[in-house]
């Protein structure tokens, strides 16, 4: 598999922009860990982290439903991986957690993501709120949101790539 990145025009519209650069950083993710075993795709960055590539794509699964599903749409699928025991259950991994399974999850939870979103213009408020605050958020703000998320975890995935097998790029 080779991921291929576009950055949106610079001259597109703003949703075309912003859903554009949230595309673009999905597919870093996928480029980051592109090449690797099941094994390296597990393994942690630096003890006692437990942050991999394959915790970091299952974590950016559970966002996506957080965000296009429950807090968009209000509908409540439940976790795909933690739970309320071990609400950090994406990045705790197995041997018998595979690439295959983590990146189908994600793509499924993406498609889902832009089923929604379809739905909605920039200004319309979610249909769920906040588990926090209780407040709504506009698509904007979590569209916002979601490019901000996936560009910090992406320079953690950096990180471990490097740490993995000395692979660097932007």
């Amino acid at each position: 598999m080779t991921t291929e990145r576009r950055e949106p025009a610079n001259t597109a519209g703003e949703r075309t922009m912003l859903e554009g650069w949230l595309d673009y950083h999905r597919q870093t993710l996928a480029w980051k860990c592109e090449g690797l075993t099941d094994a390296q795709l597990r393994t942690a960055s630096v003890e006692p982290s437990e942050l991999s590539l394959m915790g970091l794509v299952r974590h950016m699964a559970e966002v996506e439903r957080g965000w296009f599903r429950k807090v968009l749409t209000a509908e409540d699928p439940g976790p795909i991986y933690y739970t309320d025991e071990d609400q950090d259950g994406e990045f705790h991994l197995s041997e018998s957690d595979t690439w295959a399974e983590a990146y189908a999850t994600w793509q499924s939870e993406i498609e889902t993501a832009r089923r929604n979103a379809a739905r909605f213009d920039l200004d319309d408020l979610s249909e769920g709120k906040s588990r926090r605050t209780g407040e709504q958020f506009n698509l904007r703000w979590i569209y916002t949101h979601m490019i901000e998320e996936y560009a910090r975890h992406n320079g953690h995935a950096d990180l471990v790539r490097e740490r993995l097998d000395g692979a660097t790029g932007d």
